[in-house]
């Protein structure tokens, strides 16, 4: 990816971290110019809350206030290391599952 590209894109790639919605907002004004470096973004934010989602819904059913901090902390950590690496024109993958998220949502910016 060029500089251009990433500054381009970079906009789009933090609104794609502010919730479910953010996603869907990017992923449509992006369409447009198909950014690669938003669309990269979009499959690791899209990921990451599906993740939250389907993991909250599993944890939300024990009532252990340790493995809810955890949880809270474990992706608190994730969305704040994504964010930080679009604010900075960066393309890492999220750590333990990023590189899931991009084969898995391949589709998605092609």
């Amino acid at each position: 990816m060029t500089d251009q590209t990433i500054e381009e894109g970079k906009t789009l790639a933090l609104v794609s971290y502010a919730w479910l919605i953010g996603v869907v907002v990017a992923y449509y004004l992006n369409n447009d110019k198909k950014n690669k470096f938003t669309y990269f973004h979009i499959r690791q934010s899209l990921g990451l809350w599906l993740t939250f989602w389907a993991v909250g819904l599993i944890i939300s059913n024990f009532d252990i206030v340790l493995l809810r901090l955890s949880f809270w902390m474990f992706f608190g950590v994730l969305f704040i290391y994504s964010f930080i690496t679009a604010s900075t024109g960066k393309a890492y993958p999220i750590p333990l599952v990023g590189k899931f998220y991009q084969k898995l949502f391949a589709g998605l910016g092609k």
